[in-house]
């Protein structure tokens, strides 16, 4: 019983549970829609355009997370702007200003002749660093990100679904995508320090993937997913205590290891319930 209380014990692991918890949160709120709309490739290209504002803002000596949200508006705008252009497909869009936010922060972080923006932290993280303030910090952003899901969830169900449908309901669908963006977004930008860019998707995919086939309901799926968030999160700092990896690694690297087991075990449950429908009949006459 020891092996699994004594990491927590310590003050900064129980500090960054709390946080793997509250991103988990704000990821499934997000990664669900992400999961049901196919927008994986979107969330990767956005948690990679936040380089340039974070370098920025480590440059200078500033906040890095208002770096993060500054390229992450930027990027929300710039998609959000492309996905109306007919003659360019969204996917070429993304791909394009995924590329050049990239590029942008890499010739920033180049300029600087000491590279002071750690670049180690930003694509892995450090959810062990996690301080009293950027607990209180996600706990704003998972507050922000719960509101903007229940007022917009209607549009973004008929959005997921039917756009359409979304459009002669007037729920105005382009707001609805620019607003989803906004929460993937602060999704990101509320995780990027804790499991690092590289890793983000990890927390933002996997849980709400392994979900799906569990549950009916959109918001189902959101609660499930951020317990499996949860649960890779204890998981991954439990493991990483006691095995000496890195402790953001090991949390994603958990939680798709659940989405596969997810997916395995859901595979086997239906496997089971076609072989007793099949034989159903059979049972009936005898």
């Amino acid at each position: 019983m020891e092996w699994l209380t004594v990491p927590f014990e310590v003050t900064f692991v129980q500090r960054a549970l709390w946080g793997g918890m509250l991103v988990s949160a704000i990821c499934a709120l997000a990664g669900t829609w992400v999961v049901l709309r196919g927008m994986a490739f979107l969330g990767d290209a956005m948690s990679h355009g936040l380089l340039p504002g974070v370098a920025v803002a480590a440059l200078l000596g500033g906040n890095l997370m208002v770096g993060a949200v500054v390229s992450a508006v930027v990027m929300t705008a710039g998609v959000t702007a492309l996905g109306r252009t007919p003659r360019l497909s969204q996917d070429t869009g993304i791909g394009l200003l995924f590329v050049g936010m990239l590029s942008l922060g890499v010739i920033i972080v180049s300029r600087s002749q000491s590279f002071a923006v750690d670049l180690t932290g930003f694509l892995f993280g450090d959810v062990l660093a996690v301080r009293q303030q950027d607990l209180l910090v996600l706990a704003v952003a998972l507050l922000a990100a719960l509101a903007v899901s229940v007022l917009g969830h209607r549009a973004f169900l008929a959005l997921a679904f039917d756009s359409r449908k979304a459009h002669t309901l007037g729920l105005r669908p382009r707001l609805a995508h620019a607003v989803l963006l906004g929460l993937l977004g602060l999704a990101i930008v509320a995780s990027f320090h804790i499991v690092g860019t590289l890793l983000v998707l990890g927390l933002l995919i996997a849980p709400p993937a392994a979900a799906l086939p569990w549950v009916r309901s959109v918001c189902g799926v959101m609660v499930l997913a951020a317990l499996l968030g949860t649960l890779a999160t204890f998981g991954g700092l439990l493991l990483s205590w006691h095995l000496s990896t890195a402790a953001g690694a090991t949390v994603a690297a958990l939680a798709v290891s659940l989405f596969f087991l997810s997916h395995v075990l859901s595979g086997l449950r239906d496997r089971r319930a076609r072989r007793v429908h099949s034989t159903a009949p059979l049972l009936q006459v005898n």
